[in-house]
């Protein structure tokens, strides 16, 4: 079955959340609304793991329009409230990882919330070994004009 989206025309059946989204595969939803739809990780990491996924097929935020992108980060803040008012939790990490090259393993647009408490002892944060140049030297490359 192929659905198009903006950018892209997709084969459901080569994205495991494009299936979740058609029902294919059953989740456990959190929230849904028009454009988004969130759902617990089933990966066992961490008590809460949510995902936050737009409802049309975009690799990653690198060719996601502001639109769809606007809407999941609406989706992104509901939930993250709905965690820290009603649920017990004090903060949230949020993830995401755009391309494989940055580790990302499942080629749709996704954003994890990590429910935080004080003194939780999760290390969300990726530990890194450290720069190998000038932070100087790389903001003159990357700096925007």
């Amino acid at each position: 079955m192929l659905y198009k989206s903006n950018y892209m025309e997709t084969n459901i059946q080569e994205c495991l959340f494009c299936k979740i989204i058609h029902g294919i595969i059953p989740c456990m939803k959190i929230y849904e609304d028009k454009y988004t739809l969130a759902f617990m990780d089933i990966a066992g990491d961490v008590d809460g793991h949510i995902l936050v996924i737009p409802k049309t097929h975009k690799k990653n935020i690198l060719d996601c329009d502001e639109e769809t992108l606007i809407n999941l980060m609406k989706a992104v803040k509901k939930v993250s409230n709905h965690l820290v008012d009603n649920c017990g939790y004090s903060g949230v990490n949020l993830l995401n990882a755009s391309d494989e090259s940055a580790g990302q393993s499942v080629p749709h647009f996704h954003i994890h919330i990590i429910p935080r408490k004080i003194n939780d002892n999760i290390n969300a944060w990726p530990h890194f070994e450290g720069a190998d140049q000038k932070a100087e030297d790389v903001f003159k490359k990357i700096i925007m004009h």
